[in-house]
């Protein structure tokens, strides 16, 4: 049977889902092999996840370890008034809790729900249903995914594989991020020890060359 989704309520056939979902992850999954400009890649897995789930936004965080707060690294569709509704502090969210233990949380309606930190803000924001999913790397949650809805609305299976997919996709490119920039921290650290000053660093040049 066809679903409906989106604030438009068109009918769509599973096909029609499952291609615009494959889409998304082929713009994201390029993004990931062509560029080692992290923002630009998790700007565009929000923004591509927004767009193919029908949603009215998306945001992805990270979790600080030094002060359990979720920082946002990226986000599409949420008002600057909404972002600045003050910081998610894992133990004040216990919506967050269980999706960093690995959970896919939904939420039927965010006004309404006592684990979901700024209700109230929800509501001035037009924000219904809420899905979430933790990102993964290395076998630990080191953030989350989250889609809104301004409509209730119920995901299914294949969205959550999509939501995870795409979380999958984006600790990836968190990772190799990461992993780049201490090779460049070392090879910068290499050449200032045999040349005794700062470096050129070619990596930075090389990353440049290729990520346009």
């Amino acid at each position: 049977m066809p679903t409906k989704r989106g604030n438009d309520a068109k009918d769509y056939e599973p096909a029609d889902i499952g291609h615009e979902y494959f889409r998304a992850l082929y713009r994201v999954v390029t993004a990931v092999n062509s560029s080692l400009r992290l923002q630009k890649v998790l700007n565009l897995v929000v923004e591509k996840v927004a767009e193919a789930m029908e949603v009215k936004a998306c945001s992805l965080r990270l979790l600080d370890h030094s002060t359990d707060v979720l920082t946002i690294n990226a986000m599409y569709g949420l008002s600057q008034q909404y972002m600045k509704k003050g910081p998610v502090q894992l133990k004040k969210s216990h919506l967050d809790q269980e999706i960093l233990q690995g959970q896919a949380v939904y939420i039927r309606n965010a006004a309404a729900d006592p684990r979901f930190q700024y209700p109230e803000e929800a509501r001035t924001e037009g924000i219904v249903s809420v899905f979430c999913v933790p990102l993964v790397s290395r076998g630990q949650a080191i953030g989350v995914l989250r889609v809104y809805s301004d409509t209730e609305r119920e995901f299914d299976s294949f969205d959550e594989e999509f939501l995870r997919t795409l979380a999958s996709v984006s600790a990836l490119a968190i990772e190799n991020a990461r992993l780049y920039e201490a090779l460049k921290q070392d090879y910068d650290a290499t050449l200032g020890a045999l040349w005794g000053e700062e470096p050129i660093s070619f990596i930075g040049e090389r990353e440049h060359q290729y990520s346009d």
